[in-house]
């Protein structure tokens, strides 16, 4: 919450109450959306698949996949900061390594990122675990180190599409995605980090039953505690999914428990089924899911809240009368074209969210069943909070 204070004005901070900020996110209704621009006109090639994360008041944005299935090696870096104005300029910092992917996941843990396998323009899967940081380098200068962890003789089979998070104690939990031949996984996975980063360790999760089924494309969220949510995805059969998983981390014996609410039979209070859409953790601890698509490729623009505080009461109430998960909000301002495998972060303050990329429709041929083309625009999606 003091990340979010210092985001607001002067004024806004001293008529704000604590009382009243936590009621105006808890009821969030509405958020409100514009295209960033580049004071130089800079930005990072178009693609989708790549990862795009918050670091030491920056935007980092590392590979994917573009046009002609090709996959990118590049980092790019732009500060954001508190003084921050709708106009930032974009940096190339690196090339090469770690060298060029898509499909893979990569998180903020402390302050560095961990990456995680992906998928090469030759469908190779890797499964090497990689440690970047930021290296500041005087007021304008940024550079980015990255480095190959040493995670001893076992880890996870290489695969691309899979999702990852962090807990607040330098763990990171890795689920399913596309492995060799093609084939989707169920597997759970937590690689424990050393503190200074310099090694971790990877060990499965095993016999946890029932257990979310084998799937790539979904979103895997820490959300406070010991636990973290999984939601959608593309299945096995190729169906695409809405499901909700809670997996618990902290008992002696991780467990998953599928969630179902009230909701679940009626049309439009949930949302449709999804792959390749976005799921990022808001200030006070609500799960922000955006975009994706379906089994037909039909994209989405639709933003959906997961009410975490309704989550917890799962394991009080039973099965007897499930509360309601869902609450789908407004849009105002610019709205992000319909989009799936796009990258998304929150900044510090958890109440601006950061859009960057996707495939989004294009102009559609007499020869195409539909159009389809990699964006590289920028969007800031802020919460509308009533001060």
């Amino acid at each position: 919450m003091d990340a979010l204070l210092a985001s607001f004005s002067s004024v806004e901070r001293r008529e704000m109450s604590w009382k009243r900020l936590y009621k105006q996110v808890s009821q969030l209704s509405s958020l409100s959306c514009r295209r960033l621009v580049s004071k130089d006109g800079i930005f990072p090639r178009p693609r989708a698949s790549h990862s795009l994360n918050y670091l030491s008041d920056c935007l980092v944005l590392f590979g994917g996949g573009c046009e002609g299935g090709r996959h990118l090696d590049d980092t790019w870096v732009a500060h954001i900061g508190n003084g921050f104005n709708r106009v930032l300029s974009w940096r190339q910092v690196d090339s090469g390594i770690p060298n060029g992917r898509f499909g893979h996941s990569c998180i903020v843990v402390s302050d560095s990122l961990v990456l995680f396998g992906g998928i090469n323009d030759s469908g190779v899967r890797h499964n090497d675990t990689w440690i970047g940081q930021l290296i500041h380098e005087g007021p304008l200068g940024i550079k980015i180190s990255w480095r190959p962890l040493d995670v001893g003789p076992i880890a996870p089979a290489p695969r691309g599409a899979h999702s990852a998070c962090c807990t607040r104690d330098q763990k990171m939990v890795m689920h399913g995605g596309i492995g060799l031949d093609g084939l989707r996984l169920d597997d759970t996975w937590i690689l424990d980090l050393a503190d200074d980063l310099s090694s971790a360790r990877w060990y499965p999760i095993t016999n946890a039953r029932p257990s979310p089924p084998a799937r790539s494309g979904h979103s895997l969220t820490w959300i406070g505690g010991n636990h973290i949510v999984l939601y959608g995805g593309r299945g096995s059969g190729y169906d695409v999914l809405n499901d909700v998983w809670l997996l618990d981390i902290g008992r002696e014996l991780p467990e998953w428990m599928q969630l179902k609410d009230d909701s679940s039979n009626i049309p439009g209070e949930m949302p449709l089924p999804r792959v390749g859409h976005s799921a990022t953790l808001l200030v006070g601890g609500q799960v922000l899911i955006y975009g994706g698509e379906d089994s037909q490729r039909h994209r989405k623009d639709d933003f959906w809240i997961l009410d975490v505080g309704v989550l917890s009461r799962f394991q009080t109430i039973g099965p007897k009368r499930p509360p309601k998960l869902w609450k789908k909000l407004r849009l105002e301002g610019h709205s992000p074209s319909y989009r799936s495998f796009h990258g998304a972060c929150t900044d510090q303050s958890g109440r601006n969210v950061f859009i960057f990329g996707g495939m989004v429709d294009g102009v559609v041929h007499p020869a195409e069943a539909y159009g389809l083309r990699f964006d590289g625009e920028l969007y800031l999606v802020e919460l509308v909070l009533q001060l």
